[in-house]
Order: structure tokens, then C-alpha cells, then sequence
């Protein structure tokens, strides 16, 4: 039932990741539209919250936003965020997993990235996805469903 997520190679905060590079790992990717704005910091604070028990349910978690290194890193100092960041400035990945989306804001439309999350297989199969993402609860939801994968 579920799709082979899309392979890539971003450059992060931890160093270049390449998605097929981690199977035998659970992945959990969460796109995210802009550092260091209210809804983004909070969703960066939850999964650096619970990123050991992640780290025990033998899952890696990466956030991706079209936001360069330089800006992830400041990012990271500024809030201790433990979770590495992964920059998608030409929106490629983006694109892959379909999270490039038209929105509306103040009646203007204009391209940006949908807040979304997929929890990866270790085999590297799409095993859920969460689109428009609402922030309160969404960490340990994704904890949840990767602790049961």
C-alpha cells in the first residue's frame, strides 16, 4: 500500500544526509515553512523534546525547510535545538514529496511549503503521512506511530 519515499541528498546542520543511506532506520521528515517564526519554532521545540525517545524507538528525525545552512544554524543556537535541519532552498525534495503547495494569505496566493510530516520504513516506504500539520500534539502523535511501526 505504501509508496517508496523519494530518494535525496540535502545538505544539514549534522552534515550532507542522503535519504537511502539511512534504511534500516525508521525517518521521520517534517517539512516545515520558515525558521524561527512561531508555529515552526514550536514544531522544531517538540520533536528536539522527544527526540531521545525517538532516538529509542530507532528513528531519525530531520525537519526540512527551503531556509539555507547558515540560517538553520542560528536557528538551532538560538532555540537549542537539538533536531538536525536539512536545507531544501531550491525546493527540490520539496516538490518529491509534494509539500510545494499553492497558498492564499491576506487574499495574495503564492508558492510556499505545506506543514507536513512522513514516517519512513526502514525498507524506505512512505508508512503515514500528516499533511497541514497542526502543531499542539503533532510530535507525539508522529512518536506514537513510529514507536508502533
Amino acid at each position: 500500500m505504501s509508496d517508496m519515499a523519494p530518494d535525496f541528498t540535502l545538505p544539514g546542520t549534522s552534515g550532507d544526509v542522503t535519504l537511502s543511506d539511512l534504511k534500516g532506520h525508521k525517518v521521520v521528515l517534517f517539512f516545515y515553512p520558515r525558521d524561527d517564526t512561531s508555529g515552526c519554532t514550536k514544531e522544531n521545540e517538540a520533536f528536539t523534546a522527544l527526540q531521545d525517545a525517538f532516538d529509542a524507538a530507532g528513528t531519525k528525525v530531520f525537519g526540512i525547510s527551503k531556509d539555507s545552512l547558515a540560517s538553520h544554524e542560528k536557528f538551532m543556537a538560538k532555540k537549542s535545538l537539538t533536531v538536525p535541519l536539512l536545507s531544501d532552498e531550491h525546493s527540490d525534495v520539496c516538490e518529491k514529496f509534494g509539500v510545494w503547495v499553492e497558498k492564499k494569505m491576506y487574499g495574495k496566493t503564492y508558492m510556499g511549503i505545506e506543514r507536513a510530516t512522513f514516517l519512513i520504513d526502514a525498507e524506505g516506504k512512505i508508512a503515514r503521512t500528516w499533511r497541514k500539520v497542526k502543531v499542539p500534539g503533532h510530535a507525539e502523535e508522529v512518536l506514537e506511530a513510529a514507536q508502533t511501526l
